[in-house]
């Protein structure tokens, strides 16, 4: 850059009567100069700050826009994607152009991100799956300065040990050594039937967080002394299963409990020392869990691609008059499908994406229709607009429940000529889902007579309601409907710290509720806590325990 300043100046007119072609091409010759010095992307992409946003209109399908952030290495990142029309994806990308990390993919409505930086040459990168009108905002930009470190403590008989050896002043190698071959997390028998499994990370510079812990909650990992081994011991039941991820590094935030809580989200990746990633084809490790199953954990025999007949999938995209929204719909017909079988059941599945993916659900009824353990089904899949839409229209929404049963189940039935009755007819999900197949059922008894929930949310009141557990209420006070009820809860969905009952305490209270009032129910509890990879298997439980032959 000096130097095409240089010879600009060096060779400017020494009188008025130079050329002014001349001075021109020497002025566009410095600015060239100029140009060849700085990388390209200096002068095109714009560059985000902390509290700005940018706008966006794409209107040819795989264009991308670029942009830099305004910030350091170990910078931690929060921002917000707002798509007003179309579908894009979002990743990190390094400077050659390659994704290090995807956020979000086939994006609609609001989406949320986090990361921690890793260089300054690291770009968002929007690409458009079609035309497409959005906004990406960095809410919130912490620098490393301002990120706190937690404090440690021993635990584990086997970390007790290690601390021992490394008193007498040996290093942690041949433990990494004997972790290396055995893989993690560490397994040692406990007390009363119980096993103690301590997770484990290393070399980190101030924390590791555990997403996904047998508590429930966020757990922070413990650094032994000054080594390079952080560890977190958990005593669990010998048939346990859960998905979980290590969160490096996460920075410890000023401002709300929520902000700090979610800024685990920004580091949370699969655990490098575990041999078990799921999903295996996740795009990055930061899309991919960490498996646990202790021996006794109970199999999930219909995840598994047995060779069986497939259904067939279908898709449509239908507008919610009353929610003035559209959504995309996925129809599962099973193997040799014959409309005119009276023993046909009909399956409604919300959270469409997981469960055609997280949960191979058709998947696991090809296998189970095979093997005769329930009749054939016809499964909807009911996709939600964004996650947004989500929040206000699973959990006790009456709009949605009339939109399932005036609008969609009508147009499932035109397409699909199903013999539908309220006896053969399900609401499956979990979470909001399995609260909204409650909530719908108990609206709509005369649609819909069976609910199939998953860690149904069950806490759940509305706003500003005088009482809590909506649905007990509901249960309790109103009149009796034909419903029959399968629920699952997992024990390690505790109450914990929350002000309100957590998911186990809920389900065993609506399951008492139930069976006071004389419904159908099955409440079936697992070693696990919210997780896909426990309701891939509980979902079969359910459609045997309701429908099996």
């Amino acid at each position: 850059m000096r130097f095409a300043l240089g010879l600009l100046l060096r060779h400017r007119p020494v009188c008025h009567s130079e050329p002014e072609s001349l001075m021109v091409r020497r002025i566009f010759l410095a600015l060239v100069m100029i140009a060849m010095h700085f990388p390209t992307q200096a002068f095109s992409e714009p560059r985000l700050r902390a509290g700005e946003a940018a706008l966006m209109t794409i209107e040819e399908p795989g264009q991308i826009r670029l942009f830099a952030i305004d910030a350091n290495e170990g910078d931690y990142i929060r921002g917000t994607l707002y798509v007003t029309r179309g579908r894009i994806r979002l990743d990190l990308v390094n400077a050659a152009g390659n994704s290090l990390r995807r956020f979000v993919e086939h994006a609609e409505g609001e989406s949320e991100f986090q990361f921690v930086v890793g260089s300054q040459h690291e770009r968002l990168q929007i690409t458009a799956e079609t035309a497409t009108e959005a906004r990406v905002l960095i809410i919130n930009r912490v620098e490393v300065g301002e990120q706190k470190v937690p404090k440690s403590q021993p635990a584990s008989p086997r970390m007790l040990k290690l601390m021992a050896a490394v008193e007498r002043g040996e290093t942690t190698e041949a433990f990494w050594n004997e972790v290396s071959a055995a893989g993690a997390p560490l397994v040692e028998p406990g007390a009363d039937g119980q096993t103690l499994v301590t997770f484990l990370g290393r070399g980190a510079r101030k924390n590791i967080r555990m997403f996904g812990a047998p508590s429930g909650d966020h757990e922070n990992l413990e650094r032994l002394g000054e080594t390079d081994v952080w560890f977190k011991t958990f005593s669990v039941p010998s048939d346990t299963r859960l998905s979980y991820q290590l969160a490096f590094d996460v920075p410890d935030l000023p401002g709300s409990d929520r902000d700090r809580r979610v800024a685990i989200l920004s580091t949370a990746a699969a655990d490098p020392l575990n041999r078990k990633p799921w999903p295996a084809d996740a795009p990055d490790r930061f899309n991919q869990d960490s498996v646990l199953e202790l021996p006794g954990a109970p199999e999930q025999p219909f995840v598994v691609d047995r060779g069986r007949p497939g259904g067939a999938i279908s898709n449509f995209r239908i507008a919610a008059k009353k929610l003035g929204n559209e959504r995309d719909i996925t129809i599962y017909t099973p193997p040799a499908y014959d409309p005119g079988n009276a023993d046909n059941l009909l399956l409604f599945v919300f959270d469409a994406r997981e469960y055609l993916s997280k949960v191979p659900l058709p998947l696991i009824l090809d296998n189970m229709i095979a093997e005769k353990r329930i009749p054939p089904v016809v499964a909807v899949f009911v996709a939600n607009p964004d996650r947004q839409a989500r929040g206000r229209e699973l959990p006790g929404n009456a709009d949605f429940a009339d939109f399932l049963a005036k609008e969609l189940l009508p147009e499932i039935v035109r397409r699909t000529n199903v013999m539908q009755t309220p006896e053969r007819t399900v609401l499956a999900g979990s979470s909001y889902g399995g609260l909204a197949s409650a909530t719908i059922a108990l609206r709509h008894p005369e649609a819909f007579g069976n609910v199939l929930s998953l860690s149904g949310s069950f806490w759940w009141s509305p706003a500003g309601a005088d009482k809590t557990e909506y649905v007990a209420w509901e249960v309790a006070t109103g009149p009796q409907r034909k419903i029959r009820f399968f629920l699952g809860a997992g024990l390690f969905e505790t109450r914990g710290s929350h002000a309100v009952g957590g998911i186990l305490e809920t389900n065993r209270h609506l399951r008492d509720v139930l069976t006071a009032r004389s419904y159908s129910v099955t409440l079936k509890e697992y070693a696990g806590g919210h997780d896909y990879l426990v309701w891939r298997g509980a979902i079969s439980d359910g459609l045997e325990i309701l429908f099996g032959h």
